[in-house]
């Protein structure tokens, strides 16, 4: 059966409110969650930016979901503490957490005072990252002088099995690369026929493990407030490759997005007042293939699409 999660947005939503919303998530029949690790909103109207993983330590905690997150090492992370991290979680919480690997984006990890690398070079660090965290999961000490630096490292507390390392991408040319070191993939929705190629390229080139799907949405019981309310929060975010990677600033991403048409946005956002025609879509999703979709409501008050979702739409997907 696909496993239906929420995304918890920690740029959008106060860390606060974000675990009473998963714990609320749960409650009304979500079977997982996962979480963005930003150091900056994508927008000062989003006006949030919590540190993942002092958070995902409560939500684990607070709930019996299993969490995944998504992760940029290399830069504003160093792959042993990110080892780190994932070791403290799996050994506290075995089988609840997986990490999604992804190259990052500069209005995260310009913080650093590095130079933003170009994508070939990201590509490189990231795939060093995951060879340095498998084997700092593994028990391994490791020392390795690349594009990042370790030097004579060793992660103390792990879980017996490692947690799950799933590829983030979102061209079938980064899905296929993926598929040398991923234990899953994870990318976002998109038209059909761009989600085939990317499931195809990754598959094709020898992908294993499950397919993640994040699905952006905005619902709301009347359809001029979804289209408002999914305009206010995400039009900033309606910019492909090589524009999300490369602004730095919440306030450049405003300015850029100032004249976004709600048309624009829902290229990127499913909004529906429509129940039914959210149902239909998550369920085309997994006829896709995609065996665990997470769905992130992209206005900031949670409660409302949760009990929605929860009474109407998961029943309806699973049946």
């Amino acid at each position: 059966m696909t496993v239906i999660g929420v995304h918890a947005s920690h740029e959008q939503v106060h860390p606060t409110a974000l675990l009473e919303a998963v714990r609320r998530a749960e409650e009304v029949g979500f079977d997982a969650a996962m979480s963005s690790d930003h150091f900056s909103p994508w927008s000062s109207r989003q006006g949030q930016s919590a540190f993942a993983w002092s958070w995902l330590g409560a939500a684990l905690q607070a709930t019996s979901l299993p969490f995944g997150v998504v992760n940029a090492p290399g830069q504003r992370y160093h792959p042993a503490i990110i080892a780190q991290a994932i070791g403290t979680l799996g050994a506290m919480y075995p089988s609840r957490i997986w990490v999604a690997l992804g190259s990052g984006e500069a209005s995260n990890e310009h913080i650093t005072g590095d130079g933003w690398p170009d994508k070939a070079t990201r590509n490189a660090r990231l795939r060093e990252c995951v060879q340095v965290i498998r084997a700092l999961l593994r028990g391994e000490e490791v020392t390795h002088r690349g594009l990042v630096t370790v030097d004579r490292a060793r992660v103390w507390t792990r879980p017996d099995d490692p947690p799950l390392l799933v590829g983030a991408a979102v061209s079938p040319e980064t899905a296929a690369w993926c598929a040398e070191w991923a234990d899953g993939l994870i990318t976002v929705n998109a038209p059909v026929e761009q989600l085939i190629k990317v499931r195809d390229a990754y598959r094709n080139a020898g992908g294993r493990g499950k397919l993640h799907l994040q699905v952006h949405l905005s619902w709301a019981p009347d359809e001029d407030e979804a289209r408002t309310m999914a305009h206010e929060q995400w039009r900033s975010n309606v910019f492909g490759p090589p524009t999300c990677w490369d602004l730095d600033l919440a306030e450049t991403f405003d300015a850029v997005s100032e004249h976004v048409p709600v048309e624009r946005v829902a290229r990127v956002v499913n909004i529906s007042a429509d129940l039914g025609r959210h149902t239909k879509i998550i369920r085309d999703y997994a006829e896709l293939g995609f065996a665990e979709i997470y769905l992130h409501h992209v206005g900031q008050q949670q409660d409302q699409f949760l009990d929605a979702f929860g009474e109407h739409v998961l029943p309806e997907v699973r049946s």
